[in-house]
């Protein structure tokens, strides 16, 4: 018997005709409402969130008795998980690494782009001024990544080669799993304060749960050196955006580079579009030209594998949050 996908996003989306594929071995029905998914509902195995809202996963997600696997395209869970699919027997996994290479590549050129003062060079080129000025080396520069996962892991491929070295926090550190030859050294969460100190760019890439949530906040601000700057490729409220705001604002750090934000898109008027010391990207630190098409490939990948009876990648602990 076919397998029953219901595929939560608009059905003229591009990417969706790579499911074709998969018609001779699956039932497949798109939509983003739940009248779409009613009469099939009960025989569905599996839901592929696209881009549906929490609200609508819940909703159809609570009409599949029979649903044996749950896949997000993104890799932040804020928005697919809620008590019924944490309680329920459900496989879930997410987007995990699918972003990961361009998001380093993000933090990369935000490092740069403090370290040779780029909007003082544009602000003068524009202004028809030859100014010469010095510029700050990367190398022997440190890095501290808050969240080693797949994000954390390949910024730390990206700095190494050029000479920087490499911190991280990590929720469970031990010395006989989870090395990493690329970081120099592993601090738990409650010791983030002592990492950050010593760090002369400070990367957030963990996902948002109860307890990252805020994690760095006024106390961290507190610890950081004068020239540190800031990147957040992972979720917005990870950061407390008042205390980084104030941060800035008083010249306690040198910058920030932002991809994510507490409320987006960001507020008209919100101080991070005039700071000067910010660098803000809207959430598109990861829209390569392919993206969309490499998230679908990977489902694709991770439904042959489902088929077969294979263990599934990027399975998602639930209660965890990640």
């Amino acid at each position: 018997m076919k397998n029953t996908i219901l595929v939560l996003g608009d059905p003229t989306e591009p990417q969706f005709t790579a499911l074709e594929n998969l018609r001779a071995e699956a039932n497949i029905i798109t939509g983003n409402s739940v009248e779409a998914f009613g009469q099939v509902a009960p025989n569905a195995a599996v839901i592929f969130n696209w881009s549906g809202s929490l609200a609508l996963l819940r909703a159809v997600f609570g009409l599949c008795p029979n649903v044996r696997w749950v896949h997000s395209r993104s890799a932040g869970l804020e928005g697919t998980l809620f008590p019924e699919l944490i309680e329920r027997p459900v496989s879930l996994t997410n987007g995990s690494g699918v972003f990961s290479p361009s998001l380093a590549e993000f933090v990369l050129a935000a490092i740069l782009y403090f370290a040779k003062d780029f909007r003082r060079m544009v602000r003068n080129q524009m202004a028809g001024v030859w100014e010469a000025f010095d510029v700050m080396p990367v190398s022997g520069q440190t890095v501290g990544i808050v969240g080693h996962g797949d994000i954390g892991r390949a910024v730390a491929a990206s700095v190494r080669p050029l000479g920087m070295a490499v911190l991280a926090v990590k929720r469970h550190v031990s010395p006989s799993h989870g090395a990493d030859p690329l970081v120099e050294r592993m601090y738990s969460p409650d010791h983030r304060i002592e990492m950050i100190s010593r760090c002369d760019y400070v990367v957030a890439a963990a996902p948002l749960t109860a307890e990252t949530r805020g994690m760095i906040a006024e106390p961290e601000f507190a610890a950081m050196k004068p020239t540190a700057v800031v990147i957040n490729v992972g979720r917005g409220p990870v950061i407390r955006e008042e205390a980084l705001v104030s941060a800035l604002a008083h010249g306690r750090i040198k910058g920030a580079a932002l991809d994510v934000f507490d409320h987006e898109p960001l507020p008209q008027g919100h101080p991070f579009y005039k700071l000067e010391n910010v660098l803000l990207s809207p959430h598109c630190a990861d829209h390569t030209p392919d993206w969309l098409d490499r998230a679908m490939q990977f489902f694709l990948a991770q439904f042959e594998r489902f088929q077969k009876g294979e263990p599934l990648m990027n399975v998602v602990d639930k209660k965890l949050g990640y």
